[in-house]
């Protein structure tokens, strides 16, 4: 194989051992999928919004961050249930570029997958013991969803990964709610596909082990906008687009909680960042003029961060993307009250 072998890395357990979760941050999991699992399954009205940065790249600004959504979260608790992005995992297309804190804690020096591993568990379980929410991360590496099982909320596959089988199958086998992203195609059944084989039951081997999924009732849908044969972006969030998911689900009944998050940016925003705001609000207007519509949409996945845009690593503006633009927190702040308005 054309590959150097460097290290072998702690299994999940070891590394649970080192940074274990206190009986108080495990029931503030607890109690957080219980409520998030009612929204999925229409016993609760409130909205999700999973929301925060494009990319974790520090520590510091991301608990920052965070802290100032739990404020927000105060004020709009009857109508919005946060849940914080915390992106540990950044797949790129060309698989060049900055993949993310798992690969390399400080975007300033040479990967190290070891401290990685460490850096994720620890700044999500910082987020848990200082903010109290129990948050999102993306499913990059379908192998390493165990060294983070045990705190996260929500966890989405990516437009990317979401033919792969290995993350189909390992979502069936998660006990938290699963977002199947479109594809960058636009093909729909792909995503279709995704939901249903991670709601069945399946046996395939994961981490060198022969495994029985029990399949996860919660995986759903998520709208991200597609690209065209020109390399065009193009949504997929208007109207006739969400009328369209609500047939879809119709005629597949085997299908339990049917539901959709629209992520307002991605393709369906042309990574324009600031359209997020009008996505947010042509959404709910559709939800406000057709219920069943309502009914399926769940809530939203928005780019936020401290400072607007995005800037390149080693410009060292506090608070600010170094992966795709992100709206800034006065704004997000903004958007935030206005959808428990609207609500």
């Amino acid at each position: 194989m054309n590959m150097l072998f460097e290290r072998k890395l702690a299994i999940p357990m070891e590394v649970k051992e080192m940074y274990p979760l206190t009986g108080k941050m495990a029931d503030i999991v607890e109690k957080r999928d219980v409520e998030i699992k009612k929204i999925f399954a229409g016993k609760d009205d409130r909205l999700l919004l999973i929301i925060g940065p494009c990319s974790a790249d520090n520590e510091d600004s991301v608990i920052d961050y965070i802290t100032r959504l739990a404020t927000v979260q105060e004020k709009v608790r009857d109508k919005i249930f946060i849940i914080p992005r915390i992106y540990t995992n950044k797949p790129r297309t060309t698989g060049d570029g900055y993949k993310g804190m798992l690969h390399q804690p400080n975007p300033n020096e040479k990967p190290d997958m070891f401290k990685g591993l460490v850096a994720i568990r620890e700044l999500h379980m910082r987020a848990l013991r200082e903010t109290g929410f129990s948050c999102a991360d993306e499913m990059l590496y379908p192998e390493n969803a165990r060294y983070l099982d045990d705190v996260l909320a929500y966890v989405a596959v990516g437009a990317r990964s979401v033919e792969n089988q290995q993350h189909r199958l390992t979502a069936s086998g998660l006990d938290v709610p699963v977002g199947m992203k479109n594809p960058t195609s636009g093909d729909l059944s792909v995503m279709m596909n995704a939901i249903t084989a991670a709601q069945h039951k399946h046996t395939f081997i994961y981490r060198g082990w022969e495994v029985h999924s029990q399949g996860n009732p919660y995986a759903h849908a998520i709208l991200r906008g597609y690209v065209n044969k020109h390399g065009q972006s193009l949504p997929n969030y208007h109207y006739e687009d969400l009328l369209f998911l609500c047939q879809i689900y119709a005629e597949k009944p085997d299908l339990t909680h049917p539901s959709v998050i629209i992520d307002a940016n991605h393709a369906n925003s042309g990574k324009k960042y600031l359209e997020q705001i009008r996505i947010v609000k042509e959404v709910m207007s559709s939800c406000r003029y057709n219920a069943e519509i309502k009914k399926l949409v769940k809530g939203f996945m928005i780019e936020s961060y401290i400072e607007d845009g995005a800037q390149k690593i080693g410009e060292g503006i506090y608070g600010k993307s170094i992966t795709d633009p992100c709206l800034g927190w006065e704004k997000t702040e903004r958007l935030i009250l206005d959808l428990a308005d609207m609500a």
